[in-house]
């Protein structure tokens, strides 16, 4: 008898055991930075004539982990191992797929700091964002565990004078193309919701976080998944990847990443090639750009705290952070005086210090883009905080707010994907629902109200994949929460729901005459 789902607690580091305990994660971790790995590949370990390095971004100097990168031919080989290995793996009894994620779960608990330390280390999240991120790949495992022996039932269907069945059945080899800043949560999940349905999968991280998802891998590994299962592929989009969702034998790509790549996989998918006997499946997660209505009559405090959290939680490198606050004129200026106070209060710095508020941004290039977006929102509006880089050595940005923005400016319709806040002033509540609306994203947005029909309005008005009512815009929970959005936002696939396998199945009906 399998328990009810629970979600992971977090764990709360005010304890000193808690703290110890992470801060030995930290150093372990440290003794391990800068080695070299390979890419795997129905079971052997496979190197090549090119490597590339990740980096810890609040010092770049420092190499976490030396990869060498797949080619064209390494990308082939993998599809074709999972192709292999598919029948066997398809016949595996629901509940031993199963069995394998909880057993994933459970090593993932039992050593989830130095799962964590490594997010510190390749990405710059500071503890509790490690801590989270560690706890949700957790609930992916359990979670997609227990919906795997609820599919294994097939479906109910009415009884005539045959014999009715209907069953899932799964799809294929699947790629798996993963995004840098949940590099272990998003990973396992849409892994193991592809395995535990039966698919086989090659699995490519993307380049600054290597080194955290070849950790995830090699549990995999540990745990029992059988070889050509599942393949690890260290690559460029442009080459292994591409490589990788053209093969005939790929039958579905799962994405979490940028809109413009998410459009690209979309036309390649729709794409036909010689020997491919199928239209390939995309489930796509993308971007946001995602707002916080702040009503005439809200909790002005409570609005001020859940904007600053959603906005520069894992500085604001979410699809989910709010990047619009979008407040009524009549507690426009109260609210941007609060919000200006509690980010100014935040604490940045190297994520390895307990204390730190919010690390570095976690590559050169996203640290370019967002200083030329601060740069755009002078011109735009006017910044009231932060506005520049912080300190000399790592990619911090200081959190930055931009007060006044027009509704239809830059900073208000491109995702940022950083520490930069565009505030926005509504004339009244109508006037902010339509704002929040005016995007080409649909992912995630908040209400902060006192007034109940406003509240019912949002419900049906606001058009979001996920609507949170008095409460931040991020964070959502397995099992609660089911997450994704409309639009340039994905296909809304609402991972850790009680569909998302079904988006890794096909259904068999099956009659047979009673003789």
């Amino acid at each position: 008898m399998v328990a009810p789902f629970k979600n992971e607690p977090f764990t709360d580091f005010t304890r000193p055991d808690a703290r110890e305990a992470f801060e030995e994660a930290l150093e372990r971790v440290d003794g391990e930075l800068g080695r070299t790995y390979t890419n795997v590949i129905d079971g052997e370990r496979v190197s090549s004539a090119s490597f590339v390095e990740t980096h810890d971004p609040s010092d770049p100097s420092i190499v976490v982990g030396r990869f060498p990168l797949a080619t064209a031919e390494d990308a082939r080989r993998a599809v074709e191992a999972a192709d292999d290995a598919f029948p066997a793996w398809a016949d595996t009894p629901w509940a031993d797929r199963a069995h394998l994620l909880f057993e994933l779960a459970d090593r993932l608990r039992r050593d989830k700091h130095y799962y964590s330390a490594w997010m510190v280390r390749e990405v710059g999240k500071n503890w509790a964002e490690a801590d989270g991120d560690t706890a949700e790949a957790i609930d992916f495992c359990e979670y997609y565990a227990r919906e795997a022996l609820r599919y294994a039932k097939g479906l109910p269907v009415v009884q005539t004078e045959d014999h009715n069945e209907c069953h899932y059945i799964p799809l294929g080899v699947g790629a798996i193309i993963a995004p840098w800043n949940f590099p272990l949560a998003i990973l396992c999940g849409m892994t193991v919701a592809a395995l535990v349905t039966g698919n086989t999968v090659v699995v490519k991280p993307a380049e600054p976080s290597l080194t955290i998802g070849r950790k995830f891998f090699e549990l995999l590994e540990q745990v029992g998944f059988p070889r050509g299962v599942a393949s690890f592929v260290a690559g460029q989009g442009r080459v292994a990847g591409a490589e990788m969702v053209a093969h005939p034998r790929t039958r579905f790509v799962a994405f979490t990443g940028s809109k413009e790549v998410g459009l690209r996989l979309a036309e390649q998918c729709g794409r036909t090639v010689p020997g491919q006997r199928w239209i390939k499946r995309l489930v796509a997660e993308m971007g946001g750009k995602d707002g916080i209505v702040v009503d005439a009559n809200a909790d002005l405090d409570a609005a001020a705290a859940g904007i600053v959290a959603s906005a520069f939680g894992f500085q604001g490198q979410k699809c989910s952070a709010c990047s619009r606050a979008i407040v009524v004129a009549s507690v426009y200026d109260a609210v941007l005086e609060k919000v200006i106070a509690r980010t100014k209060a935040l604490k940045v710095g190297d994520p390895s210090d307990p204390t730190t508020n919010v690390g570095p941004v976690t590559g050169k290039d996203q640290f370019d883009k967002i200083l030329e977006y601060i740069e755009l929102g002078r011109k735009e509006g006017r910044v009231v905080a932060g506005g520049g880089r912080a300190g000399d050595v790592g990619y911090f940005i200081e959190p930055t707010i931009v007060a006044d923005v027009p509704p239809t400016g830059r900073l208000a319709q491109e995702e940022i994907f950083g520490p930069v806040l565009a505030f926005i002033k509504a004339a009244d509540w109508k006037d902010a629902l339509d704002i929040a609306n005016n995007t080409e994203f649909g992912l995630t947005g908040a209400v902060y109200s006192k007034d109940a029909n406003h509240l019912a309005e949002a419900k049906k008005r606001f058009y979001v994949g996920n609507l949170y009512l008095n409460r931040k815009c991020t964070g959502a929970l397995v099992g609660a929460h089911p997450f994704g959005g409309y639009d340039m936002s994905g296909t809304c696939s609402k991972a850790g729901g009680p569909d998302y396998l079904g988006l890794f199945l096909q259904q068999k009906s099956i009659a047979t005459r009673r003789i």
